[in-house]
């Protein structure tokens, strides 16, 4: 409805103007057109406002309901629901058979009445008769009895008042009812009781007599229905309460295990893979419990793994190989590579001088900054071979730029390196020599079913190698292929045509002087 009010309202805005136009008609249509967009844009911006209006739903904020509370309510309706039922269907029975022991007795009275008054009643023996009901009016529940001769006069009643009156007749019967000879019906009497009449004739030899009328009370019918209502509502309140109590203590059962699966799934969420949830349960929360720890070792166990596993190859291969671990990078493929090869020059001699230890962390630091650039420019260190690194960009994860993120991070390395070797004294990091070629190599898993390694072999692999040893301290050199595909971006020096070892042919070789200024 609201969405309508703008083009409702476009009505009147036109018709005003359409009088206007009628009654002034100096003014222009250049004038009317203006009005008329006025009043349309007035229209698109009211409806915009409407439609920007919170609806309800927009307005109404969730209310976090514990679930104890949720039980507690739960809970509570239903024994309510319950009861009420039972309630209902048990005090309507109870109402059921008091109505027909009332019954029962107001006729066993009836009968006993009507069987001993027809001698008394045909020798109008008033004295005999009032005795009679007398002895029966005793009884609990009946409210007054009368015998009436056929002339409806009155010659016992339990109100002596009323002998030798007529009886009056009973106005509107409620439910008029016939049981053989015995008629009964509901009847209210003047202050208010609710009677059951019961009426037979007195007969004789086949000749009525006269009639007997008892009137049974039913209004402690429904006093004892209240008492048991009063009863069952007191009994329902304690029983709730009871069921609240439950309620609560099952709730704080659900809820304790479930807050500490919660706080252990954030734990989990925040990196903290040996958090354990302490619970003994033999229940389905144990069984929770046992599984959300074994999920939290395996995690950790996996984080163990890429994080080892990081620190030989990028990031980005690690994901590629935990999510992919039986696809075609575990098996040899072919394609194109940059091998990357480093090495100490004089690192025999000098290590032969020096105790174990000093050449121990005069290596780490050594490959420490060479497997930081690496893995910094997207490739990965496939082994340390004594004092030799061995990286590899464009597998297993295959970049078009394969060839420039080697040489960047070669020249990169040396900088570093170079910087490193004043700062800290080491003279391993100023005679590392380096040797790159692309070509095509075969990768995948190598080795047997107790050791398996993933590595990269074939020609291209040697021929980086030999280039490593061309290479003099702190120089990078590489091949010809490799220069053609990065001479864009940096400078380099052209070596004299090298013989290196199982290459028949010369093979032409360069050196890396820096990056082109362009290039940075």
């Amino acid at each position: 409805m609201e969405g309508n009010v703008p083009f409702v309202l476009l009505g009147p805005f036109l018709s005003i103007l359409l009088t206007q136009r009628s009654c002034i008609t100096k003014r222009t249509e250049i004038d009317i057109d203006f009005r008329m967009v006025l009043a349309i844009e007035w229209c698109i911006f009211w409806r915009k406002e409407v439609e920007q209006r919170p609806t309800l739903k927009s307005r109404f904020i969730p209310i976090r309901v514990p679930i104890r509370v949720k039980l507690s309510i739960a809970m509570t309706f239903i024994i309510w629901l319950t009861i009420l039922i039972l309630s209902f269907v048990i005090l309507a029975r109870q109402r059921e058979q008091l109505y027909q022991q009332t019954f029962k007795t107001g006729k066993v009275s009836l009968n006993y009445f009507a069987n001993n008054a027809n001698i008394p009643l045909l020798n109008d023996d008033i004295l005999r008769l009032n005795q009679l009901i007398k002895e029966a009016s005793s009884v609990e529940g009946i409210r007054y009895a009368v015998i009436v001769d056929h002339q409806q006069i009155i010659k016992a009643h339990t109100d002596h008042t009323k002998i030798g009156t007529l009886l009056p007749a009973f106005g509107n019967p409620e439910d008029l009812n016939q049981d053989g000879n015995v008629t009964y019906f509901h009847y209210t009497l003047a202050s208010g009781s609710h009677v059951l009449i019961l009426s037979r004739p007195v007969t004789f030899k086949d000749k009525v007599l006269g009639t007997v009328h008892v009137g049974v009370s039913l209004d402690f019918i429904e006093d004892l229905i209240r008492k048991e209502s009063h009863f069952i509502l007191i009994l329902s309140f304690f029983i709730v309460l009871l069921g609240i109590s439950i309620a609560i203590l099952l709730g704080i059962g659900f809820s304790r295990p479930i807050s500490k699966l919660v706080f252990a799934a954030k734990e989990i969420g925040k990196g903290n893979f040996r958090y354990k949830i302490k619970m003994v349960r033999k229940d389905e929360f144990g069984d929770l419990a046992t599984a959300f720890n074994y999920m939290a070792e395996e995690l950790w166990k996996k984080f163990l793994i890429q994080k080892s596993f990081g620190r030989y190859v990028s990031p980005e291969v690690v994901e590629m190989i935990l999510s992919q671990p039986e696809e075609t990078w575990l098996r040899g493929t072919r394609s194109e590579a940059s091998i990357f090869f480093a090495d100490i020059r004089g690192f025999t001699a000098y290590s032969e001088t020096r105790d174990p230890e000093e050449v121990v962390e005069a290596l780490n630091e050594y490959f420490e900054i060479t497997t930081q650039f690496i893995l910094k420019y997207g490739g990965y260190v496939d082994k340390l071979i004594g004092d030799a690194v061995l990286g590899v960009f464009g597998v297993p994860i295959y970049h078009n730029d394969h060839a420039e993120r080697a040489v960047r991070a070669a020249i990169d390395m040396q900088n570093e390196l170079l910087q490193q070797s004043a700062k800290n004294k080491n003279p391993f990091l100023s005679k590392i020599g380096v040797g790159i070629h692309s070509g095509v190599v075969v990768s995948g898993n190598l080795g047997s079913q107790l050791k398996m390694e993933y590595t990269v072999i074939g020609d291209s692999v040697n021929v980086a190698s030999r280039l490593n040893n061309l290479a003099g301290p702190g120089e990078i050199i590489i091949s010809e292929h490799l220069y053609e595909m990065v001479n864009n971006i940096v400078t380099v020096k052209a070596l004299p045509p090298q013989k290196i070892k199982g290459r028949s042919e010369l093979i032409q070789a360069f050196q890396v002087i820096g990056l082109k200024e362009r290039g940075r």
